[in-house]
C-alpha cells in the first residue's frame, strides 16, 4: 500500500529508480544540514521528480544584524541557495543561539515549509532538534530552530574513522527509535544524511530537519517509511565501514566501486561486527530484494528498531588501564646513600626488600580485633531492630479494621459490595497539557479506547515535564455531589504508580492536585485493573486518578487509562 509523507506538500512525486538516500548524497551540502560551518552555495540538481522546479522568487537579501520580530538578530549566513537562506542567529529575548531558515512569502514552497515546521514542532520529541517558531511576516517566511553549539555532525565524526561496534549500535538504536516515533505521528524526514545527525557531548544522537529539510527542497516520496529506513541503513553502513553505500562519493566518504552494486560491510572492511553488518543490509535492501542470510528486509523504522532490540546487547569497550610502574627501592632506602663505590670493586645488585605483611605489628593486631568487635556489635543491634520491627507489624495486623479502603490487590479477597456505576458527566486531563483530546475515551464504555500519554525519555515521571502536579491523570466529573462507594478502573498498561483522590464537597472546578485533599487509595504501583471499595461512602463530585510514574515502553516511558467507573449505592 502506497504511503504519502507529510514532510512536504504540493510537490512532485519521486518517480526515479535511484533511492532517495543516494539522490540526496549527490547534492552538495546545502546549509539545511549545516550547523557549525558554511555550506557551498548554488542550487541542487533536480532528480527524477524528486524536487519541484526552481521557484522564481529569489532568496531575501538580508544582512548580518537584521532583526526578525524584534527578537532574532541574524549573525552569519550559512547558505543562500534555491530561493531560501539559512542563518545562525541570536535570540535576544532568551539570549541563546538559534538557527533560522528564510524564504520569500511568495516562494512556491513557502506554504509547505510552514506546514512541515508546525507539524514538526507539535511532535515535541527531545531526540529531534526542536522547531521553536514558524512565522509569515512582512513578505517573509522564516522557521526558527534550536542551535546546538556543543554537538558534532556525524560527518565530522566519520571523518576521523569508523565507529566502534557499541557506538554504531547506539547510533542505529537511537535513530531508528526516534524515526519510528515520528512516523507514528505521520512525520517523515526524507533527508536523513550524516549531516542531519548530531552527536552531543553526552553521547546522545539528535536528528535535525524533520519534515522541514524535505519541504525546503521539495522532496517527497510515495513510500516515506522505506526511504527513511534505507537512509538509516546507509548511516549504519557508513558508521561501520567509513564508506558511502552508493557509487558516488558524498559527505566526505568514498563511495563503493562502480559496477559491483551493494556489497556487505564485512567485504568492505575487515573486523565489522557481523550482526550490525547484516542489519545494515536488511535496512538498505528493503525494496523486495533478498537481504543477507535470508533475513527479512526492514521496511519501516519500527521494524528496524525491533530488529535492533532483538540483537544481543553490545557492551562498550573496556576502558584502557595503564598499570603503575613497579616500586623501586632507592639507594637511600638501602642504606648506601652518600657512600661512594670504591674503584675496582664489583657492582652488586641489591635485591629489593619486600615490605612486611600488613597489620602484623602489635598495633595492627589490636586494630583487627577492634574492627571485628564493632562488626559483631553492629550485627547484633541490627538483628534486634529487625525483630522489634517484625513484632510491631504483627501487633498492628492483630488490630481490627482501621482502614476505610479495601482494594482488589489486598491479601484478603473478601470485599463488600461495591455498588453500581454512577453516571459521569465528563472527564478532563489534570493540568490540561497531556493529550487532553483523548480524555473522553476513559468514560466511553469501551476498554479498547484509552487516554494514552506520549512516550517520555530518560525519566518515568512524565519526563520531569509535569512537575506542577507531580505527574498527570484524569479528573472525573460526576455532575453533582454523590456518594462514592467504590472504583473500577482499567489501566492502559500495568506498572503505573497511581493514587485516587477526591475533591472537597464544596469544590467548584478543581484543576490541581492540591484541590483533591481526600485520599481514596494509597499511592502504589498497580496492575492493569485497579479496584477499590469503601466501608464509608465518600461524598464528592470530582474524582482524580493521579499517575505519578509511568512504566517502561520501548525506549522510553508511556502509560494511560482505558476506562473509569465510579461506583455508588
Amino acid at each position: 500500500m502506497a504511503e504519502r509523507s507529510t514532510a512536504a506538500v504540493d510537490v512532485a512525486d519521486n518517480g526515479g529508480d535511484e533511492p532517495l538516500a543516494a539522490q540526496a548524497a549527490k547534492a552538495t551540502s546545502d546549509g539545511v544540514d549545516t550547523q557549525n560551518g558554511r555550506a557551498a552555495d548554488g542550487p541542487m540538481p533536480d532528480k527524477d521528480g524528486e524536487r519541484m522546479k526552481a521557484a522564481p522568487a529569489a532568496a531575501p537579501e538580508l544582512h548580518s544584524g537584521h532583526k526578525l520580530a524584534r527578537r532574532y538578530r541574524l549573525e552569519e549566513c550559512v547558505t543562500r541557495v534555491d530561493g531560501f537562506s539559512s542563518w545562525r542567529a541570536m535570540d535576544e529575548k532568551l539570549r541563546r543561539a538559534v538557527g533560522v531558515h528564510l524564504m520569500p512569502a511568495d516562494h512556491a514552497r513557502a506554504r509547505s515549509v510552514l506546514a512541515a515546521a508546525r507539524s514538526s514542532a507539535l511532535l515535541g520529541d527531545p531526540r529531534f532538534v526542536q522547531v521553536l517558531d514558524a512565522v509569515e511576516e512582512n513578505d517573509l517566511v522564516y522557521v526558527v530552530h534550536e542551535w546546538l553549539p556543543d554537538a558534532t555532525e556525524l560527518t565530522a565524526v566519520l571523518a576521523a574513522g569508523p565507529l566502534e561496534p557499541h557506538e554504531a549500535y547506539q547510533l542505529v538504536s537511537q535513530i531508528s527509535q526516534a524515526m519510528a516515533a515520528a512516523h507514528r505521528e505521520g512525520l517523515a524526514h526524507l533527508r536523513l544524511t550524516p549531516s542531519a545527525i548530531l552527536r552531543t557531548s553526552s553521547g546522545q544522537y539528535r536528528i535535525r530537519g524533520l519534515a522541514v529539510n524535505a519541504a525546503l527542497r521539495g522532496i517527497t516520496s510515495e513510500t516515506p517509511q522505506r526511504a527513511d529506513t534505507e537512509a538509516i541503513g546507509a548511516l549504519l553502513y557508513a558508521a561501520l565501514t567509513q564508506r558511502w553505500p552508493y557509487e558516488s562519493d558524498a559527505y566526505g566518504l568514498t563511495g563503493l566501486p562502480k559496477g559491483v552494486g551493494l556489497i556487505a560491510p564485512d567485504q568492505v572492511r575487515a573486523g565489522v561486527h557481523r550482526g550490525l553488518g547484516e542489519l545494515a543490509m536488511r535496512a538498505l535492501a528493503n525494496d523486495g530484494a533478498t537481504a543477507s542470510r535470508q533475513e527479512p528486509a526492514c521496511t519501516s523504522p519500527e521494524e528496524l528498531a525491533k530488529a535492533v532490540a532483538a540483537m544481543p546487547r553490545i557492551r562498550p569497550p573496556e576502558p584502557a588501564f595503564t598499570a603503575p610502574p613497579e616500586y623501586q627501592h632507592t639507594t637511600y632506602q638501602q642504606g648506601s646513600y652518600g657512600r661512594p663505590t670504591p674503584p675496582g670493586s664489583p657492582t652488586t645488585q641489591i635485591r629489593p626488600v619486600p615490605p612486611p605483611p600488613p597489620l602484623q605489628s602489635r598495633t595492627g593486631r589490636a586494630l583487627k580485633w577492634g574492627v571485628a568487635a564493632l562488626l559483631i556489635a553492629a550485627l547484633g543491634l541490627g538483628s534486634w531492630q529487625l525483630a522489634d520491627t517484625l513484632l510491631e507489624r504483627s501487633s498492628r495486623k492483630g488490630n481490627s479494621g482501621t482502614n476505610n479502603t479495601k482494594t482488589g490487590t489486598e491479601d484478603n479477597p473478601k470485599q463488600s459490595e461495591p455498588g453500581k456505576p454512577l453516571q459521569i458527566q465528563g472527564a478532563s486531563v489534570l493540568g490540561g497539557s497531556v493529550k487532553p483530546l483523548l480524555a473522553p475515551k476513559t468514560i466511553d464504555g469501551e476498554t479498547d479506547s484509552a487516554w494514552i500519554t506520549p512516550e517520555y525519555y530518560n525519566y518515568p515521571d512524565f519526563g520531569r515535564l509535569e512537575t506542577e502536579n507531580k505527574g498527570s491523570g484524569i479528573i472525573v466529573d460526576l455532575g453533582e455531589l454523590k456518594n462514592v462507594t467504590g472504583l473500577d478502573i482499567d489501566m492502559y498498561v500495568a506498572g503505573q504508580t497511581v493514587e485516587v483522590l477526591a475533591a472537597a464537597a464544596d469544590a467548584g472546578s478543581p484543576g490541581t492536585v492540591a484541590a483533591f485533599p481526600h485520599r481514596l487509595t494509597e499511592l502504589k504501583t498497580t496492575d492493569k485493573k485497579l479496584q477499590a471499595t469503601f466501608d464509608t461512602p465518600v461524598r464528592t463530585r470530582f474524582v482524580l486518578i493521579h499517575i505519578t510514574e509511568l512504566p517502561p515502553s520501548g525506549g522510553g516511558y508511556r502509560g494511560g487509562i482505558s476506562e473509569i467507573k465510579v461506583l455508588g449505592p
